[in-house]
């Protein structure tokens, strides 16, 4: 017996919440690693860590935001938590990898290419997985063409992400870059609820009026949402950040960088000598006449 899906049980709400989401994730994981790429050492890994995990906690908020308005109407539904927050993980690894591997390599072809396929598989691989970790009377089939399409759109997505992270440095162009990457990682989500069809086993229970996986999913991202919060105020505080401007211009005469911190140099003293003493040593100098 084919259930009846519906994906949009609370209206606009759920689509538009969750498009906010990921256009949060996205804006904090570019500026992180924009900045990242003026500096080195341990300050780099962090930015880049802190960008990873960013991107990654927005897709996973957004991902499960939007499956507050997934219910198949024959059937409750429940959702296992281990596999639920193994998404997470398995979201903000593949993410890192990509992030990583572009902010060390810069935006060479094939550190774009590899980053943003990985980055794009990783999106993909959290989305089904944590579909996998959906428990109803019934299982899930997918129409395969339409699964490749959310792929390739992921991926496709994650790549421009990543060119955006290491070449735009204004502000403004990282805003309306972080909103494009969320439109497609939004895109990519229904797409791949579009290729989902719902086979119930025949002794499948009819779900009780007014019961909803909210309680369920609400108190799991309120970790990741925390996070993205405090993510959040690490990059406002951090003026170049939001400026996006070099990080030369805005240091006091007198100081270089060096690996992520600033070097102050001293003015060198000039020694002045007297007149009688540079005349003494010339005639020092001079060979003694036999």
């Amino acid at each position: 017996m084919q259930g009846t899906v519906d994906g949009f049980t609370y209206g606009l709400v759920t689509p538009v919440t969750a498009f906010l989401m990921a256009c949060l994730g996205a804006a904090l994981g570019l500026r992180c690693t924009t900045r990242s790429l003026r500096t080195r050492g341990a300050s780099r890994a962090g930015w880049l860590a802190l960008g990873a995990t960013s991107i990654g906690s927005g897709i996973w908020t957004m991902h499960f935001i939007a499956m507050l308005g997934f219910t198949v109407q024959e059937a409750p539904v429940s959702y296992d938590r281990p596999l639920t927050y193994a998404s997470l993980a398995v979201g903000v690894g593949m993410v890192g990898v990509g992030i990583f591997l572009v902010g060390y390599r810069g935006a060479t072809r094939m550190a774009l290419v590899t980053g943003g396929t990985i980055t794009g598989l990783g999106v993909a691989s959290m989305h089904y997985l944590g579909m996998a970790g959906m428990n109803f009377e019934g299982l899930f089939e997918y129409d395969t063409l339409t699964v490749a399409l959310s792929v390739v759109i992921a991926v496709v997505a994650a790549t421009a992400a990543l060119w955006a992270a290491v070449s735009i440095h204004g502000f403004l162009p990282s805003l309306g870059a972080s909103v494009v990457m969320g439109v497609a990682v939004s895109g990519m989500h229904y797409t791949g609820m579009a290729a989902l069809q719902v086979h119930l086993h025949p002794d499948a229970v009819p779900a009780p009026p007014g019961e909803a996986p909210t309680s369920l999913l609400l108190p799991m991202m309120i970790g990741p949402g925390c996070f993205l919060l405090l993510a959040a105020v690490v990059v406002m505080i951090d003026p170049l950040v939001v400026s996006g401007g070099p990080a030369e211009a805005r240091r006091p005469p007198g100081q270089a960088a060096r690996g992520g911190g600033t070097v102050t140099s001293i003015p060198a003293q000039r020694r002045h000598t007297p007149p009688y003493a540079s005349a003494a040593r010339k005639a020092s100098r001079q060979p003694w006449n036999r």
